[in-house]
């Protein structure tokens, strides 16, 4: 389809398609910027490259994949030791069964790890030619974590934390619909940009339909990012939310998709943080409290601590049109 057949609305469902946007009954976006779109009919290594999944999982599952890995190989190596016979080790000096197999295992640990005390030999043809192969194979398998684990350490990520709710709160004489960012990491952003955009059900002349609008903000990029950023998109006469009320709001199914990019100081590349907020995670009629705190010596501090706290205003209009 050329561009020019392309409805408005296709061109700002930000790449959902016209199918997952209507049809979807959960979040577009989870909160940790990951898609509620589920694949099928692909193999599990076309589907997730081996690669790019280890790259992508936390810390703590990295490590325990590679741990259990390293347990499996030296298992897988123990036991052909095991198989080819009680004189294939020379200076193994284990009688019972278990003893066997331990020297066995901790015999692979040292051959795939390249330390060799020497106390223990391989004899025998086959015996040479497993400790050939795992010899080989242990030196392509650490090289292969050390790069995964060197991939994982030095790319660079946006660590943004978002506010756990965005508020509709009073803002110079109007209304305005408020989240706040801030950046967890000491390296600086540069050049940070947000687009905020609100998909929500409308109904006209052909019924109830999805719909997505962009959001204008008071400001939608700063150059630099050291502290804390209220991000502001004003309810005026232009804005999608004008005159709807809290009930009308909410009944709609709104969602608020945020997309924020920048540059890594330290890397001098392009990082991404994403992120949404359902109906039920923006507050009516609240104010954010201040994070800011001045030191002795007059240097300002923000505490992020405080980046989700907010208090309830009262009284509050009924409808988004003025404060």
């Amino acid at each position: 389809m050329s561009p020019s057949t392309l409805s408005e609305d296709d061109l700002r469902d930000l790449g959902f398609g016209s199918r997952v946007s209507q049809q979807s009954q959960a979040r577009l976006l989870n909160r940790d910027g990951t898609f509620n779109v589920v694949r099928k009919g692909l193999g599990w290594l076309r589907e997730y490259s081996p690669y790019h999944f280890l790259l992508n999982i936390p810390w703590a599952r990295f490590y325990l994949i590679v741990s259990l890995a390293y347990l499996a190989f030296n298992i897988f190596f123990a036991t052909g030791y095991m198989l080819c016979g009680p004189g294939s080790l020379r200076g193994a000096e284990g009688v019972t069964w278990g003893e066997r197999c331990l020297e066995s295992f901790f015999f692979s640990v040292q051959t795939s790890t390249t330390i060799g005390y020497g106390h223990i030999s391989p004899v025998g043809v086959a015996a040479n030619i497993l400790v050939s192969i795992e010899a080989m194979s242990g030196l392509l398998g650490f090289a292969l974590a050390t790069s995964l684990f060197f991939a994982r350490f030095s790319r660079p990520e946006a660590r943004v934390v978002f506010s756990h709710r965005a508020i509709v709160a009073p803002y110079k004489g109007i209304t305005a619909l408020e989240f706040r960012i801030a950046n967890e990491r000491s390296t600086q952003l540069i050049q940070v940009a947000v687009k905020v955009v609100l998909n929500r059900i409308e109904h006209g002349s052909g019924g109830a339909k999805r719909r997505f609008r962009e959001l204008s903000l008071e400001r939608n990029e700063v150059q630099f990012f050291p502290l804390q950023w209220t991000v502001v998109h004003p309810i005026d006469a232009q804005s999608p939310l004008y005159g709807r009320t809290r009930e009308e709001f909410f009944a709609s199914d709104p969602e608020i998709l945020i997309l924020l990019t920048g540059i890594d100081e330290t890397f001098s590349q392009t990082v991404h943080a994403r992120s949404s907020y359902k109906g039920d995670e923006i507050v009516w009629g609240a104010k954010f409290t201040d994070m800011f705190d001045k030191s002795h010596d007059g240097i300002i501090s923000v505490d992020l601590r405080r980046i989700h706290d907010f208090a309830v205003v009262t009284p509050f209009p009924p409808s988004l049109e003025s404060s």
